[in-house]
């Protein structure tokens, strides 16, 4: 009957397409592959020849050498082999299989040769180069052909110049508070500082006798400059107060209000009547010297501005924050060019180079060197001061100094970031050692005497060592493993 025919046969399983093509996989790989849970056997054949190539790519030379002094008699050419002061020994392992190594497979000799003569009683008249043929005897457990043809990738890093380490040769007492800024006049002839105390004083470079006292703010004096085409000086402070003094007749001429707290930092333009300003209120401000008008508020940093410099060419101005930033400023329209956000902590230093389109910008956890005029990061400082850094400047022979919260003075070679001296400042008989801070550091213009203002009342005055050399201070730089990119 047809319905029995029906119910007879037996029932087909419904399969997706999917399911079949798997099946049909591993059927393909059950049959065409075996053993496919194993590598292939590598091919000794291949092997021979690659190895065999690069032998000859790499000792060519040497083999040529060794074929024509083969001529030596045996007892030469056994004590050039136990020779181990002028011979060096490479052994190259040239297994037929993985396991032959374990079983002492067939393995290469290779031939050395070196400059040096094997002394021994058997050699006479052999002059110039000594060549010798030695076996690799034994097993190793790994296999070195590929290790010692590699080539050795040379380091990358620059190394350090030689510089003769700094040395204090003079104190300078007469500040009543913490010395808080401190500028060279154009001339190279004198300098002034300003303190906790309000007042600026004035002192000769050479002799470092105080010529004159200025008073006028009413809180501690946090940023001076010294205009090099003008008899003016100009000085920002913790009283919101930013003035301009003429030097002809010592007095204040003009004063720029504006600021809503305490004035930080302060820089001069170079070639425009400009002076910027940065403090407490996160703004950097721009102000025309001769009207004292303000020409830009550069708005932007999320807290204080405490650091400033200027350029003559675009980006004019670059300021760090407590906000860890670096903004660069476009000066025509008061905008922001670029922000660079490398640093973790307060940028409170930053030191343009004399020479060179790079500045270095510190903060307490590293010191950066950024390329001018993109804001591109170079590298790292190659060591941690592990302090806040108040200041840093550079000099055109390439030291940069760095000044720290804790007294610290770190000399740093510019082009590779070497730490070439730590010198630690020493406190003024009567002064706390919690007092060995420094607050403010710059060179004159020469480059060849630093200047640091501390907060134990004292300015420092610091040299090279003129009796130092690269023997009796010799340079330990170890070049860093690896090129960190932020």
């Amino acid at each position: 009957m047809p319905g029995a025919t029906m119910d007879s046969e037996l029932p087909v399983e419904p399969q997706s397409i999917k399911k079949l093509s798997f099946k049909s996989m591993k059927r393909a790989l059950d049959l065409f592959s075996p053993i496919h849970g194993q590598f292939p056997p590598p091919d000794p054949e291949s092997k021979k020849i690659r190895v065999s190539h690069k032998l000859n790519t790499e000792y060519g030379g040497v083999k040529s050498v060794a074929t024509e002094s083969s001529t030596h008699t045996a007892s030469a050419k056994s004590q050039a082999e136990k020779a181990s002061l002028t011979a060096y020994v490479y052994y190259f392992v040239g297994p037929e299989q993985p396991n032959d190594m374990h079983k002492g497979g067939p393995q290469k000799d290779l031939v050395i040769s070196s400059t040096a003569q094997t002394r021994g009683p058997s050699e006479v008249g052999v002059q110039g180069r000594s060549t010798a043929v030695v076996p690799a005897h034994g097993s190793s457990e790994r296999n070195l052909s590929t290790s010692a043809i590699m080539e050795r990738i040379p380091s990358r890093w620059p190394r350090p110049v030689w510089h003769p380490p700094w040395k204090n040769y003079r104190v300078i007492s007469g500040h009543l508070g913490w010395v808080r800024s401190v500028a060279v006049d154009p001339s190279n002839s004198w300098f002034c500082t300003g303190s906790a105390d309000r007042t600026i004083k004035i002192w000769d470079l050479a002799s470092g006798r105080l010529k004159l006292t200025l008073t006028g703010h009413i809180d501690q004096i946090r940023g001076l400059a010294v205009s090099s085409k003008h008899t003016y000086m100009f000085s920002a402070g913790d009283d919101k107060l930013v003035k301009c003094w003429d030097l002809e007749q010592n007095k204040v001429i003009r004063s720029y209000h504006g600021h809503l707290s305490g004035v930080y930092s302060l820089a001069l333009h170079p070639t425009i009547d400009i002076l910027l300003t940065g403090g407490r209120d996160s703004v950097c401000r721009v102000w025309d010297i001769r009207s004292k008008m303000q020409i830009h508020a550069l708005s932007g940093h999320d807290n204080t501005v405490c650091s400033i410099f200027t350029r003559p060419t675009d980006p004019q101005v670059i300021t760090g924050s407590h906000d860890s930033t670096i903004k660069f400023w476009d000066l025509r329209y008061g905008k922001t060019m670029a922000t660079l956000t490398h640093h973790k902590k307060s940028v409170r230093a930053m030191a343009p180079h004399p020479k060179e389109d790079c500045f270095v910008s510190a903060s307490a956890e590293n010191i950066k060197k950024f390329k001018l005029p993109k804001g591109e990061f170079m590298h790292n400082m190659l060591s941690q001061q592990k302090t806040i850094i108040n200041s840093a400047a550079v000099n055109e022979e390439g030291v940069l100094a760095t000044a720290g919260d804790n007294g610290s003075l770190w000399f740093w070679d510019w082009k590779s970031g070497h730490n070439f001296q730590q010198a630690q400042t020493i406190v003024q008989p009567g002064s706390l050692d919690s007092e060995a801070g420094i607050y403010s550091i710059t060179y004159d213009l020469t480059g060849s005497r630093l200047i640091t203002c501390e907060a134990d009342k004292t300015i420092k005055m610091w040299k090279e060592d003129e009796t130092a050399t690269p023997e009796s201070h010799p340079l330990h730089f170890k070049p860093p493993r690896d090129m960190r990119r932020f």
